[in-house]
């Protein structure tokens, strides 16, 4: 064992055995609960648990929605980090390694580090890490070299952001990592800010292609919480909502079993109105025939005399 993870061995167990420990900050806070709750030991030796083949391609199969979304994002985050050295990560909940980017002479050193596809990084199984504590915590976090748990990861900076699904459910772990010695502290919060951008766009686009074919509606962007949006159906009715949109909104937790309007939800509403509805219809119908009210008539199965009538009852000029 080398001095330097000797060392860091010691400094874990003193933080763990300290009364106030866990209130020391947020990584020894999870260096306790990896001893304590998880029953780990900082200095336990190399063995890792990674799925074979198969069950790794049932993971991918479970996960192909995310995963055609993601795989575009990776590609150009790992563009941008590749050249310095970091690989480019995405985990599902339980921590397991789904799909993994990282250069040919950076391979062998991620293998070694137990970062390959179907390696299991659960803050469980690996104590204090990038991948698993950030899936506990459901936060953007750093885990910088010693600030893991185990003397064994001490030579891996991570960067990572959660990733959650079109109802706000925390499904995966992006993490860009470097088993470099020269990533630094500095280059580590630099990274961590790419990361945190590149979940949030991996979010965005699972939720828009989940409500494809409904209204997505943009209400904010939030450099913590990501982009708030809703889908909205044909009705005006509110049928979906973003993490960062719930959370904006008072949402969390609701499963949209119940209608909910839009004009409500954002304070604008009004008793309903059959002329307000047929006001809309027919702008509707105009604006397709380029203000043609033959063709609008057309296309609304009436005669151009019905048409003009409805107008002028909805107090539409044409």
């Amino acid at each position: 064992m080398s001095r330097e993870a000797a060392s860091h061995i010691n400094t874990v167990l003193d933080v763990v055995q300290s009364r106030s420990g866990a209130g020391a900050s947020a990584v020894a806070a999870s260096w306790c609960r990896s001893a304590l709750h998880h029953g780990l030991d900082p200095s336990a030796g190399m063995g890792r648990s990674r799925l074979d083949s198969a069950e790794l391609a049932r993971h991918r199969e479970e996960h192909a929605a995310l995963l055609a979304v993601a795989e575009p994002i990776l590609d150009r985050t790992f563009r941008s980090v590749g050249r310095s050295g970091c690989g480019v990560i995405l985990s599902d909940a339980r921590g397991v390694i789904l799909v993994r980017r990282v250069g040919d002479g950076d391979a062998d050193n991620f293998n070694a580090a137990g970062l390959a596809e179907g390696g299991c990084w659960s803050e469980a199984e690996e104590g204090t890490n990038g991948i698993g504590t950030c899936l506990i915590e459901d936060r953007p976090l750093v885990i910088h070299r010693d600030q893991h748990f185990a003397s064994r990861n001490i030579g891996i900076s991570c960067m990572d952001a959660p990733v959650h699904d079109h109802d706000g459910r925390l499904i995966a772990a992006l993490d860009v990592s470097s088993c470099r010695d020269d990533h630094g502290p500095a280059t580590a919060e630099m990274v961590a800010a790419l990361v945190r951008d590149a979940a949030h766009q991996i979010e965005r686009d699972y939720f828009c292609q989940h409500f494809h074919g409904q209204r997505i509606l943009f209400l904010s962007e939030e450099a913590t919480l990501g982009t708030a949006l809703l889908a909205v159906d044909r009705d005006g009715l509110v049928v979906g909502a973003s993490r960062a949109a719930r959370r904006q909104l008072g949402l969390e937790g609701k499963a949209f079993d119940k209608t909910i309007l839009l004009d409500q939800l954002l304070g604008a509403d009004a008793p309903p109105s059959f002329q307000d509805s047929d006001r809309a219809v027919l702008r509707q119908a105009l604006a397709r025939a380029g203000g043609n009210a033959s063709e609008a008539a057309r296309q609304l199965g009436i005669g151009r005399a019905t048409l003009y009538r409805r107008l002028r009852r909805a107090g539409i000029r044409h």
